[in-house]
């Protein structure tokens, strides 16, 4: 454990990952988080392969990229032009994408391998930050398009499997994903639902208090959470969380909460 309890070597970490590419480019309100990433990767031991789990890559059936040098998706719109001449040349890994189908698999979950698709922004815009260097191989996993919160629990429980020492799964959504909300012009005024499913996020992923089975019904219903649906209108931001929580099946062993947009947000490890 480093000093604050987040776990030196976790297996699993939920990422609020920003809007678009602003936490490369200076945005006073992603300084904060810009920060927190790099504290994270300065104080966790360095991982020697990422899977990361986007919440912009939705496929019909869980897919994985293959690619042994993937290109990147500049799949945002409406930013300046160097938004678009972001770099992250970071290696494949064809070996752990082949496993990582095997183990869901055998999980009775349906996974293809993508040798053609590139990295989102997702992946690249906080290991940008956290390695620039871009020299640790990573893959993506999909989330499955029917979005159900059930599913992704059972994906997070396959890809626990892979049981290799070293590869760090991150769920990269946000834990709050109103675009509205983001800009309109109350954006930077205190925002109580914003508050109140936040809370309610932090205390089912971080009670001790809760056995299992509770935290996953909590999970599978997050729509009944205090203005789950203002915080959240489609859930896809949502999910990569549920899939970190199936990994491990317990509770979020740290939680980091902070202000991303003027809105309070939240990472977690496991």
């Amino acid at each position: 454990m480093t000093s604050n309890g987040v776990p030196s070597q976790p297996r699993a970490l939920f990422l609020s990952h920003g809007g678009g590419p602003l936490p490369l480019l200076g945005d006073p309100t992603h300084a904060e988080m810009v920060e927190r990433l790099r504290w994270i990767a300065a104080n966790i031991e360095r991982p020697k392969a990422i899977i990361v789990v986007s919440a912009h890559w939705e496929e019909h059936v869980a897919t994985i990229t293959s690619g042994t040098n993937p290109d990147i998706i500049y799949d945002y719109f409406g930013f300046p032009p160097e938004s678009y001449e972001i770099e992250y040349p970071a290696p494949g890994n064809p070996d752990l994408a082949n496993r990582l189908q095997s183990c869901l698999q055998n999980n009775g979950i349906t996974a293809v391998l993508d040798g053609d698709r590139g990295f989102d922004h997702g992946l690249y815009i906080p290991l940008k930050v956290m390695y620039p260097e871009a020299d640790i191989p990573c893959i993506q996993l999909s989330l499955i398009d029917s979005l159900d919160p059930a599913t992704h629990i059972a994906l997070g429980k396959a890809v626990s499997d892979i049981d290799d020492e070293g590869v760090l799964v991150i769920g990269s959504g946000f834990s709050f994903h109103n675009l509205k909300a983001f800009f309109n012009d109350a954006a930077s005024q205190p925002d109580d639902r914003n508050v109140a499913f936040e809370r309610w996020l932090v205390d089912t992923c971080c009670a001790r208090d809760l056995d299992e089975v509770e935290r996953a019904r909590r999970l599978t219903a997050w729509e009944s959470a205090p203005h789950a649906r203002y915080c959240h209108p489609r859930e896809e931001h949502l999910l990569p969380l549920h899939v970190c929580y199936g990994m491990t099946n317990r509770a979020a062993e740290a939680v980091v909460e902070l202000s991303i947009l003027n809105k309070k947000a939240s990472f977690y490890f496991w």
